[in-house]
């Protein structure tokens, strides 16, 4: 089975930061184990701020200010709500990453 998309949107916002989320649906496997490859990130001035993806290898891990940590995934909808969390939290200035 070849991947196949569920979701591709990316938006630039007044300041110019991009904000973008790719799905695709793929065969479960070991690094894949939910059956999707997914990826959200959240770019301030040509630089990755936010970041949730399951890179092979890796598995399901975000990004947060130059910060990598595991991420436990349960959903794409708590995913999309945890990744807006944080650049909201980002947003307003909370750029540590250690009481996450």
């Amino acid at each position: 089975m070849k991947a196949k998309l569920l979701t591709h949107r990316k938006e630039r916002n007044a300041d110019g930061h991009i904000m973008e989320l790719k799905a695709w649906i793929v065969p479960v496997t070991e690094c894949t184990p939910h059956g999707l490859k997914y990826s959200a990130v959240y770019i301030v001035n040509g630089v990755r701020a936010i970041g949730y993806d399951n890179e092979r290898g890796k598995g399901d891990h975000r990004h947060y200010a130059g910060v990598e940590k595991p991420y436990t995934f349960t959903s794409m909808a708590q995913l999309l709500t945890d990744f807006n969390a944080d650049v909201t939290r980002y947003l307003e200035g909370d750029d540590n990453e250690s009481d996450l």
